[in-house]
């Protein structure tokens, strides 16, 4: 087989040494000269290698300067397409990579990506108790209505304490997949407030102290329904009066007309409630009615109640029961269509005694809920005290009762209402006959009032919102939110918030969350935190490191103790240090070596083989002067120094063989106080606020981070670097994310110094004077960034020291303990790559 000939890893062109020369980088890498030319500089005088992304030095000349390939032009080296070969411990991770979730993934990022907009922040809701009531805003003085959802998972027992976050987004992916579609229609429709008449949803909010989801809708300030009656009442008749036939039939048909587009709004959304209730409409300053989405599921939830208790444990039904049912909903104001009551006692499984054929319900089923809403604001408590009479008199015929339900209104409008509006008459009583086919299209009966008010110059029959026909549509009363929530658990403690407005009040009915607590016990115990405490040292832990099967911990007290990774049993101490150590790191060659330095400038070597020694191996110190405090961090290259982070600002490379300092790197103007390596750079953070990065091939600056920064300086305390992604952590508490050195985001994490830091994939750690860890899920692309609270470990101290490692994670803290933490329950067999400890 032919040898592929070798080509530029960007315009994948054959080198020929004429048009297309290889140029080496300082990584080792080739690509062509006129590719080079056009790669953009990150930074002055810097490239990424198309090949390893490293980034390396560019001559100001040009890449004419750099030297050609001769290799690859004279074809006696086969060209490497993956010079990054990957290491033995690299190979090691991916073996293992089934231990290296901290916690079991809870949903897609396609889930995620489609809620998380309609989660609202946990402070965005606040309640202030008034007595009995309680009043509830959003934002800034603006009154919101609450409506419950679901409750949320509750997890008493656990040591690692879920995000806010979290718990709303593990509620939502726990429900059935129609409750959530169901959700997903009501947020949409309602998440702009427009002409279409449905109130505003700004989202969901779990309130952590009575633990449930809530829905969080607009509440008018215009009130509600009966308010506005009784405002309107007052303003014309200065007394209570029942019935609005006292202060005019055109008040009234304001009011009409104004609920009538408010469900044509709602059915502009495809929505068909099928039934109506006085709490479902609310009022603007400006007296524009509008449904109220949360009053709407509350009102659902009722007549299911009445429904459950009335046909409770039984098969069938007769119809004495159910116009007892009928009756009860009456005198609540709740307007239930008779083909949608049908409806429900079928979905409830009952057969009713009298077998009477049953209708299809559409948007006919509202106009016959809202001409009864209506009719009760027209003719006021006479309408409820007829429609009792009514029940009375035919408790042995259902469809009777709805049959003479027209006749016996049409008399009472006669009464209230005389000749002069024959035709409100007509529509309303048409409104009312059984059959939905036979009812008026809501834009008839929009028509009629609004004639009432002014008479038109031309058509309105055919205004825009109007909803007609066999378009797609989604019936409330029989979706499954109404059904939820029902019983509410007796382990869940009593809601803060009582009484809110009617709005979360008992009209929710009592909340049943017991499969939904189930689901989500079961789930999120799977990730319970388990810890072990590894107790020894005498004052506060300063640096952590695992190699050779054992883990190690440096500590202020100058020692380093050793433990086995096996069963975290103590095996040895490392004693000799004059000084506090500051940093400690683990060197993976042929004689595996721990490398601690100590705030004296002393650098000592330990050699890790069995049995373990009682003197290092080697040790050399810094020169010290007056300014001097010690080393503050160290890392270690492959080329086999030894780095060392300073008190006097600089950073020091020397020769892990003989320990003889080969260069200093200066440019910091504080103490450098953490380093980190990766792809042949060094990234040096300082309490200068900045983070400086150093070509390993030469010792060269290649950038500064953060340089440009404005406002007082804070000093970075730590460093995590996964490829291409860079974390720093801050003294006031804040993280800054940087990707390919591209700033994308600042975030406030802790409420004091993030000390710690550690990242492992997908998972960011960190923890600082607050005594917590933080748990955030990264995710995103080169543009943005997105990192999820997952979570937080409350811890008895100050947080030092972070370690991940194979799905476990190590913290050291100021009281003197390094804890293990472990999130799964995972086989305790022991890893057979491990080396055994004695």
């Amino acid at each position: 087989m032919a040898m592929e000939l070798p080509e530029c890893p960007v315009c994948l062109q054959n080198y020929d040494g004429d048009s297309t020369v290889p140029r080496v980088l300082s990584c080792g890498h080739s690509a062509c000269e006129s590719c080079l030319s056009k790669l953009p500089e990150r930074f002055p005088l810097t490239i990424r290698c198309p090949a390893c992304t490293q980034l390396v030095k560019f001559p100001p000349q040009g890449p004419s300067v750099l030297p050609k390939n001769i290799d690859l032009l004279s074809f006696s080296l086969p060209p490497n397409p993956n010079p990054n070969s990957s290491t033995s411990e690299d190979k090691r991770s991916r073996k293992l990579g089934r231990f290296y979730d901290f916690l079991p993934r809870f949903w897609s990022d396609e889930f995620y990506a489609a809620w998380k907009d309609w989660v609202l922040p946990n402070d965005a809701v606040w309640v202030e108790e008034r007595g009995a009531k309680a009043r509830v805003w959003f934002g800034e003085d603006k009154k919101v209505s609450l409506g419950r959802v679901v409750s949320l998972p509750e997890l008493k027992d656990s040591s690692f304490e879920f995000s806010y976050v979290v718990r709303v987004m593990k509620c939502l992916s726990g429900m059935k997949e129609e409750e959530r579609n169901e959700l997903g229609l009501i947020l949409r429709s309602g998440s702009m407030r427009n002409s279409r008449k449905i109130g505003r949803v700004y989202g969901l909010w779990g309130n952590l102290d009575d633990g449930f989801l809530y829905m969080v809708c607009e509440r008018m300030d215009g009130g509600s329904l009966l308010e506005k009656i009784s405002d309107l009442k007052n303003e014309f008749c200065g007394e209570e009066e029942e019935g609005l036939s006292k202060i005019g039939v055109f008040s009234f048909a304001l009011i009409g007309l104004e609920m009538i587009e408010a469900v044509m709004g709602l059915h502009s959304e495809g929505f068909i409630s099928g039934f109506f209730g006085l709490s479902c409409f609310s009022f603007d300053c400006f007296g524009h009615a509008f449904v109220d989405m949360n009053e709407v599921l509350v009102t659902g939830r009722k007549i299911w109640k009445r429904i459950a208790d009335a046909v409770f444990g039984r098969m069938r039904v007769d119809d004495q029961e159910l116009e007892g049912a009928i009756s009860d909903l009456s005198k609540d104001n709740v307007f239930l269509s008779p083909e949608l009551l049908l409806e429900l006692l079928h979905k409830e499984g009952v057969v009713l005694e009298s077998e009477k054929s049953r209708y299809s319900f559409g948007y006919g089923s509202d106009i016959w809920s809202l001409a009864c809403l209506l009719l009760r604001l027209l003719l006021g408590k006479t309408f409820t005290e007829e429609s009792q009479k009514m029940i009375k008199e035919n408790n042995s015929d259902y469809l009777a009762l709805y049959s003479i339900w027209p006749e016996r209104v049409g008399s009472l409008l006669d009464t209230q209402l005389g000749s002069e509006y024959a035709a409100l008459k007509d529509i309303l009583l048409k409104c009312l006959i059984y059959d939905p086919e036979s009812r008026p299209l809501l834009n008839e009966v929009r028509k009629c009032f609004r004639e009432i008010i002014i008479k038109p110059q031309s058509d309105l029959a055919n205004l825009d919102g109007a909803v007609d026909g066999e378009s797609t549509s989604f019936c409330i009363i029989l979706g499954e939110l109404c059904k939820l929530p029902k019983e509410m658990s007796q382990t869940r403690k009593e809601g803060n918030v009582q009484g809110i407005e009617a709005s979360s009040e008992a009209d929710f009915g009592q909340i049943k969350a017991e499969r939904v607590d189930k689901i989500f016990v079961e789930v999120l115990l799977e990730g319970v935190v388990k810890s072990k405490d590894l107790q020894g040292h005498c004052d506060c832990i300063t640096g952590i490191t695992i190699g050779g099967g054992f883990l190690f911990s440096s500590s202020f007290d100058k020692t380093i103790r050793v433990w086995s990774l096996q069963d975290f049993s103590h095996v040895h101490t490392f004693e000799g240090h004059e000084y506090k150590i500051m940093a400690i790191i683990y060197v993976d060659q042929e004689q595996p070596l721990c490398i601690s330095g100590d705030s004296g400038g002393g650098i000592f070597v330990w050699a890790i083989s069995t049995p373990l020694g009682q003197e290092p191996l080697k040790k050399w110190y810094e020169q010290k002067d007056w300014r001097y405090s010690g080393i503050h961090a160290l890392c270690f290259s492959k080329n086999g120094y030894v780095y060392t982070g300073s008190g006097d600002k600089s950073i020091k490379a020397w020769l892990l063989q003989d320990g003889l300092l080969a260069c200093t790197m200066n440019g910091h103007k504080s103490v450098v106080s953490t380093l980190t390596i990766c792809d042949e750079v060094l990234y040096s953070g300082s309490w200068d606020g900045t983070i400086r990065l150093w070509s390993l091939s030469d010792h060269t600056p290649l950038t500064v981070l953060g340089e440009d920064t404005s406002g007082p300086v804070t000093s970075v305390l730590s460093l995590s670097l996964d490829r291409h992604m860079l974390i720093a952590a801050y003294e006031n508490g804040c993280i800054k994310v940087w990707r390919n050195e591209v700033f994308m985001k600042s975030m406030q994490l802790h409420k004091g110094a993030i000390f710690a830091t550690g990242m492992e994939g997908k998972w960011l750690f960190t923890g600082g004077w607050d005594k917590t860890v933080n748990v955030q899920e990264l995710s995103g692309d080169d543009i943005h960034v997105d990192p999820r609270p997952i979570g937080c470990i409350p811890c008895g101290s100050v947080i030092t020291v972070l370690l991940f490692w194979q799905g476990k994670l190590f913290v050291g803290s100021a009281d003197r303990l390094v804890k293990s933490l472990n999130s799964r329950m995972l086989d305790t067999t022991p890893d057979p790559e491990l080396p055994e400890t004695r």
